[in-house]
């Protein structure tokens, strides 16, 4: 079996489902710690940021639209810096890079969680698939423009947002962009959650003889602008709503609050737990399971994304997309 899908086991964390960030860090200081969180304005984002200034971290979040980010953070205490990056403009994450990088600081923390979802066909950067390109290809050149500041912490984290959705495709590997078969927002949402996964899996084989971890998660089913792509029509007829718009009582009780949305997050990032651990897929605040057929499709790991093979076909696939910059 894969070293990857042998680690894809629950340690017993001691939380759950519906745990929260702020839970979840009870008891863990992280003054003197930096962190960045991309997405940190909204949604289980602006919760991850919440929980990590509250327990004493320095925590930049890179915003798209300064203005809105500003409105959404001012309430909440604790060291948080501001600064601009637009995931879909490449030039942007290289300047926001350099930026942190000019600063010399550590960074102990870096949460991948800004992404898009079931969007209509589009593309990005040099025509990659749009959520292909902002939820892994975007996130993997800024992550690896910030691995110096990562191997510059004593114990680096990274966590990637992945999801539940990986289970609807592995990557596409032979057509990625959707340039030669009909596009499915769906597949394509799932092939970028893959993606991220695995990402997080080859960031973990190549940082963990330096001191930098990582993780992939899935927060849960949450109600968020993640889904500003889809109709109540849509969202009904995938059982998340009532016709009458309505949320039926069995999906209130699946479904997370955005603060316990964000606890798998800060767990990954911060647990002691892990320590000497990573690569893995985690899901209400625990390593996941990997998926057995009993699974039910909204739990656990499936094997392609606790796959080294894939993890580093998926690197060089994506370094060279990159250099086509």
């Amino acid at each position: 079996m894969e070293m990857a899908q042998e680690d894809q086991k629950p340690i017993g964390s001691g939380f759950h489902a519906k745990s929260t960030a702020s839970e979840v860090l009870e008891n863990i200081d992280l003054s003197g710690k930096n962190a960045i969180v991309t997405g940190g304005y909204s949604g289980i984002g602006l919760e991850t940021v919440r929980a990590l200034a509250a327990a004493g971290a320095r925590v930049t979040v890179p915003a798209r639209r300064m203005d809105a980010a500003q409105e959404a953070l001012a309430d909440i205490a604790g060291d948080i810096e501001i600064a601009a990056m637009d995931l879909e403009d490449i030039s942007s994450v290289d300047k926001f890079t350099a930026d942190y990088e000019e600063t010399g600081r550590a960074l102990d923390i870096l949460i991948n969680n800004a992404g898009i979802m079931a969007c209509p066909e589009a593309r990005v950067g040099p025509g990659w698939e749009r959520q292909f390109g902002v939820n892994h290809l975007a996130h993997m050149k800024m992550s690896m423009a910030l691995a110096p500041a990562l191997e510059r912490a004593e114990a680096g984290r990274l966590v990637a947002l992945s999801s539940t959705a990986h289970i609807r495709s592995d990557v596409i590997w032979d057509d990625p962009n959707y340039e030669s078969h009909p596009y499915d927002k769906w597949e394509a949402y799932g092939q970028s959650k893959s993606a991220c996964a695995l990402f997080a899996l080859g960031v973990d084989r190549r940082g963990r003889d330096i001191g930098i971890r990582a993780f992939s998660v899935h927060p849960g089913g949450i109600f968020t602008p993640l889904q500003r792509h889809l109709s109540d029509e849509e969202m009904a007829a995938l059982g998340w709503k009532n016709p009458d718009g309505t949320i039926p009582p069995q999906v209130q009780a699946m479904f997370k609050t955005p603060e316990q949305g964000a606890s798998t997050s800060v767990w990954a990032a911060t647990s002691p737990k892990l320590e000497g651990k990573g690569g893995v897929y985690c899901e209400d605040c625990d390593i996941a399971q990997l998926a057995t057929e009993d699974s039910q499709r909204w739990e656990h790991a499936r094997p392609w994304i606790c796959n080294d093979e894939k993890a580093e076909r998926l690197w060089e696939m994506s370094e060279k997309m990159l250099q086509s910059l």
